[in-house]
């Protein structure tokens, strides 16, 4: 996890660039770098460092001796970077996993780099010796990127929006600040005054080109069989796999622990293959909540099954109220069930900064889109509705639980990483039938439990534990997280205010006093920027509920 920050034909001055790119500072707290472009006009990066990989040579931007000409931003993993620099032969100066990225964009041009990327990133490589710059963005976001262009070709680019901001008041014409969309990179001229042009706007997908013949793992050539042994076969062979791949560190590594079935795989995975790889430490896991809440019993059934050193993070109501407002401001959202859930995760990672050493943090995120885990999904009219919402899931991810878990965790200098959503394990569990990704016997996510049955990995209770939502099993079953919230916040709002919402707001108006109160947060912080939400994280099917 790192913060990357740059701006093209910028007319204010280095020292207030520089000012406004520190308010990503909690993203990389280990170095930081603010560094003009040599014989360029107006052109800068900011990079404030997590050193995770490489912890010498892993500044940047990231120049190396035989491309003096590029210069790389970037914040993310490249997975198969090593592979990909064995198989190509590629001369590296250094350990870090982004070098890659210069040899691949010299040898192939940006299309072709951007395809052979199995990992998360989002970029901003310049190419002085053409003139040209590209963003990238992986396939579901899981990294995230900003971008702020203007009619006259200023660029501004930030991990998180609200290292645009200041940049937006210092303009007299109207600009917007958007998010860089999933899965594209765009290309721009770069102008002699430092100002761009955008070219074009591609779609790509992370690891569909492969070199031939290249061995990446034991599972790059899965056998087509859609037998259903032959598939659990696979899921399971590619999962591991998904999370052995992101032992990539050279930080203590731990995982988030709720106590349900994804967290619970992703932790029980991580322990066995950390022993198996003979890591020099144990596997932290963590959990979170009131004491003796549905979360916080499951994940100790579960930290004890597995062996891990398990650690409990109890809070109160008032602890978790008093924390909302940090939320909406790191998350840069209004999102209701994103606020809720995220409370949680912005407290557990807190106590991992200052109680731990544990700076690889894995996480269940995406397994409920990928596999049709929310209840609704039991209510689908046909697999192949249910197939196409599923898919509709993952690419809103960015909005919603991917940024939640980026957020919550960077504000605190720490760096989450998704198995769930490793390109390979998504692109085969979605090749598969609609019929065997349904919900079965009353129970969602049948085909991913299915999967993991008899292996002893996780409880039998937790493998078929229901699904909880992340925010509701927080505090004890007699009052949710969420009804305490809604209870305190009531008072917030009166009854006028909610009758005059849709006006004040006429962009995602809000339904209730909570959210109108999380809404005046929101405002308070990103005033006018309510467009960053598009829509609000909703179910489908339910109440009359289908769009």
């Amino acid at each position: 996890m790192c913060g990357i920050w740059a701006s093209f034909g910028c007319d204010e001055c280095l020292s207030v660039q520089c000012i406004i790119a520190m308010k990503i500072a909690h993203r990389g707290p280990d170095a930081f770098r603010f560094e003009s472009v040599d014989g360029l006009t107006n052109c800068c990066f900011g990079f404030h460092r997590l050193a995770i990989v490489d912890q010498l040579f892993g500044m940047q931007p990231l120049r190396i001796k035989k491309f003096p000409f590029l210069w790389l931003c970037y914040n993310g993993e490249i997975y198969n970077h090593l592979l990909l620099r064995k198989h190509f032969d590629f001369d590296h100066q250094t350990q870090v996993d982004g070098e890659i990225l210069l040899h691949l964009y010299d040898r192939f041009g940006i299309q072709e780099m951007a395809s052979l990327l199995d990992g998360v990133f989002a970029f901003i490589l310049l190419d002085t010796a053409n003139r040209k710059v590209f963003l990238g963005r992986d396939t579901y976001g899981v990294r995230p990127l900003f971008k702020l262009l203007t009619d006259d070709g200023f660029l501004a680019v930030c991990s998180e929006a609200k290292g645009l901001t200041d940049l937006v008041h210092s303009k007299t014409q109207n600009v917007s600040i958007v998010t860089f969309p999933p899965g594209h990179f765009e290309v721009f001229d770069l102008k002699q005054n430092g100002k761009v042009q955008s070219i074009r706007m591609e779609q790509f997908h992370c690891c569909t080109k492969e070199p031939a013949h290249a061995k990446y793992d034991t599972v790059e050539r899965l056998p087509s069989s859609f037998d259903e042994e032959t598939v659990k076969s696979n899921i399971r062979t590619l999962f591991e796999n998904a999370v052995r791949k992101r032992l990539m560190a050279h930080r203590r590594i731990g995982c988030l622990l709720s106590g349900g079935l994804d967290s619970s795989l992703v932790a029980a995975t991580l322990v066995k293959l950390a022993k198996d790889e003979k890591l020099q430490y144990p596997i932290q896991t963590f959990s979170v909540g009131s004491e003796d809440s549905p979360d916080v019993i499951a994940a100790r059934k579960v930290a004890a099954h597995i062996g891990s050193e398990h650690h409990e993070v109890n809070f109160t109501v008032e602890e978790g109220i008093r924390a909302v407002e940090k939320v909406i401001f790191h998350l840069e959202t209004y999102d209701m069930s994103n606020i809720h859930a995220a409370v949680g995760m912005f407290l557990v990672s807190m106590y991992i900064k200052e109680k731990t050493d544990s700076v690889v943090i894995y996480s269940g995120e995406g397994s409920d889109e990928l596999t049709q885990g929310y209840s609704y999904f039991h209510m689908a009219p046909t697999p192949k509705v249910a197939a196409e919402d599923s898919v509709r899931l993952l690419k809103e991810l960015y909005l919603f639980d991917v940024l939640r878990a980026d957020r919550t965790t960077a504000a605190h200098g720490l760096e989450v990483r998704v198995p769930f959503l490793d390109h390979r394990f998504t692109a085969y569990y979605l090749s598969l039938s609609e019929e065997m990704r349904i919900p079965k016997g009353g129970v969602e996510k049948y085909l991913l439990r299915d999967s993991f049955r008899g292996l002893n990995l996780i409880p039998d209770e937790i493998l078929w534990r229901k699904k909880v939502p992340f925010g509701n099993g927080l505090m004890l079953p007699e009052k949710f997280w969420y009804n305490h919230l809604q209870e305190r916040l009531e008072s917030l709002a009166n009854d006028d205010q909610m009758e005059n919402a849709h006006k004040r707001f006429p962009h995602n108006p809000p339904c209730s006093k909570e959210a109108f109160y999380f809404r005046q947060m929101f405002e308070k912080h990103y005033p006018g920027r309510a467009e960053w939400l598009p829509h609000f994280w909703m179910p489908r099917w339910i109440n009359g509920f289908d769009a």
